[in-house]
């Protein structure tokens, strides 16, 4: 039988920081959760509990919506990297 594969247990940023809230003016603290193509990133891949995974999912889309991140990367013409300070 094969044995099964031991992982580190991920634990959660956001929860290590102590944060109420997660604003989505904060660029920098929002771009651990984003992919490269940003895409919001799983709990399984992020280690995010609950309660913080759906204050960032939240605070990503106001983002989005203020155009501070973009929606969508176009394959052909990839953004070059916007976020970083």
């Amino acid at each position: 039988m094969a044995e099964k594969r031991k992982y580190a247990k991920k634990h959660c940023k956001y929860s290590e920081l102590k944060l109420e809230f997660i604003d989505y003016k904060d660029i920098k603290l929002l771009k651990h959760t984003l992919s490269e193509r940003f895409k919001i990133m799983p709990r399984r891949l992020t280690g995010n509990s609950k309660s913080a995974q759906d204050m960032v999912s939240l605070a990503i889309k106001r983002a989005r919506h203020m155009a501070l991140i973009p929606y969508i990367v176009d394959r052909k013409n990839p953004v070059v990297d916007s976020l970083q300070d």
